[in-house]
């Protein structure tokens, strides 16, 4: 297991020594394809947990650590193409800290840990805020600037709930531990007010990471100014791991009977999100910022089949694979728009389908998949949870949940419409037109999005549930 830790960040440490600039890109490529393959072993191997326990590859790592890890692997294919056609900027430390996020992300998944886990993700953020400002603009360091200081105010609450938690199990016949497994053995021995307190300052903590509403102000900057594969890994993988320190909060809620209070303020939280997201999709005129906010919507759908227990955070865990994927695909085709018109906003870009044909049609398609339309898989993991929460009587939850669907849809199709149809014609001069390396990455993974929604094999369906069922009922 600790190969797919190192290994990104000896190939970290090489990108960082190496002085040509056109191989940087190679090592970034080189630590994505090992970590894949070590990756691809541990899921043959089944490895016993490491390090004391603090390191396990159980089913919520399973899926969350294998979709970082195809999503990184697209993604480092993509940059081949990318930082060829950006010779104007030193890639160092942008190569350099994608693969220490990479590493960062990987200890997150499979940390049992809750320190250890806390410290994992402060580094994505310490890694990831040099990188938002590639570009070299005052809007880049801006973005990168309320990136840092955001985050890092709620991983300082975060810090303050596990103690909070540590605390939970200090007094008599507690575990005076923060392992996850401890944790939970201990059960009602946790002392209930600190583990309410506890997970109050985690949610806030971790749910900034995700970007959660009303804890988003981060994300639109973030996603507006990051290069096109950065956006995707902030939104397919960095959230993704906020997603899963806040499911391990849970387990240990549940365990010391707290769940239902932890669960009904991530349904508040959840239907929160996706509110707030409908109302911001509406007329909006950067399509790049516009993906920001349905990484709101998302995150508040996580949120919600997690707090919805049962068969609904089962959805949950498959709606983390998805989403991932997705955002992929959108990030990705969004920057070959980008660059190619050099403008994001919808008043400077119509046409996309004929001017890029390939990044156009695939950033329509994204839009119909993450919107939940079928046959693409995020319509079966929406449907789980919504089933989910009509099977257990919540039925206003159900209909708001659709509510919200409904309008971000109508919301978003508008803003994708504009960018997609008509004649480009008038548009601005093209900078770049489609490759082989940046318009190949995101159909791959398109293709992937539609395959999972055509076909889901049985282990997957199986992995999903157990997952859920680490979380609680």
């Amino acid at each position: 297991m600790s190969f797919v830790i190192l290994a990104p960040l000896a190939l970290a440490a090489l990108a960082f020594a190496n002085s040509l600039q056109t191989r940087r890109p190679l090592a970034l490529l080189a630590g994505a394809l090992l970590h894949l393959a070590g990756v691809a072993f541990l899921w043959i191997a089944r490895p016993a947990p490491a390090v004391g326990g603090w390191l396990e590859f159980d089913p919520l790592a399973k899926v969350v650590l294998t979709m970082i890890s195809v999503l990184f692997a697209v993604c480092a294919v993509y940059a081949q193409g990318y930082l060829a056609r950006r010779p104007d900027r030193d890639n160092r430390i942008f190569v350099g800290g994608l693969l220490v996020l990479l590493s960062a992300m990987t200890v997150v998944a499979c940390s049992q840990h809750l320190g250890l886990l806390w410290v994992a993700i402060e580094l994505t953020t310490l890694c990831t805020a040099p990188l938002i400002y590639f570009d070299k603009s005052a809007r880049s360091l801006e973005a990168a600037w309320k990136y840092l200081l955001v985050c890092s105010l709620g991983i300082a609450l975060a810090l303050l709930g596990t103690f909070f938690l540590a605390l939970a199990g200090a007094g008599e016949g507690g575990p005076r531990s923060l392992l996850l497994a401890d944790l939970v053995s201990a059960g009602h021995a946790l002392s209930s007010p600190w583990v309410r307190a506890g997970f109050v300052f985690l949610l806030v903590g971790y749910g900034t990471k995700m970007g959660l509403a009303p804890l988003h102000s981060w994300k639109p900057d973030a996603y507006g100014e990051a290069p096109g594969l950065l956006g995707a890994l902030l939104s397919g993988g960095v959230t993704s791991v906020g997603f899963i320190a806040l499911a391990r909060v849970v387990q240990v809620c549940s365990a010391a009977g707290e769940g239902a209070f932890a669960r009904d303020a991530l349904v508040g939280m959840g239907l929160l999100s996706m509110a707030l997201a409908a109302v911001f999709m509406i007329g909006q005129r950067d399509f790049k910022r516009m993906l920001a906010y349905s990484s709101v919507e998302h995150m508040g759908i996580l949120a919600l089949g997690l707090g919805l227990g049962g068969t609904a955070a089962s959805g949950a865990v498959f709606h983390t694979l998805n989403n991932g994927l997705t955002k992929g695909v959108l990030f990705l085709a969004a920057g070959n728009i980008h660059r190619s018109y050099g403008s994001k906003l919808v008043d400077d870009v119509r046409g996309a389908a004929r001017r890029l044909p390939v990044s156009g049609p695939l950033f329509l398609a994204g839009f119909l998949a993450v919107t939940g339309s079928p046959p693409f898989s995020p319509f079966f993991s929406e449907f789980t949870i919504l089933n989910g929460a009509m099977a257990s009587g919540r039925f206003v939850v159900g209909g708001l949940f659709l509510l919200f669907l409904s309008v971000i849809f109508v919301g978003m199709g508008a803003t994708v419409l504009k960018v997609v149809q008509g004649d480009p014609g008038g548009a601005p001069e093209m900078h770049h037109a489609d490759s082989w390396l940046t318009a190949g990455p995101p159909l791959l993974l398109m293709a992937l999005v539609l395959a999972l929604g055509l076909f889901l094999p049985q282990e997957l369906k199986s992995l999903f549930d157990a997952a859920a069922a680490q979380v609680g009922d």
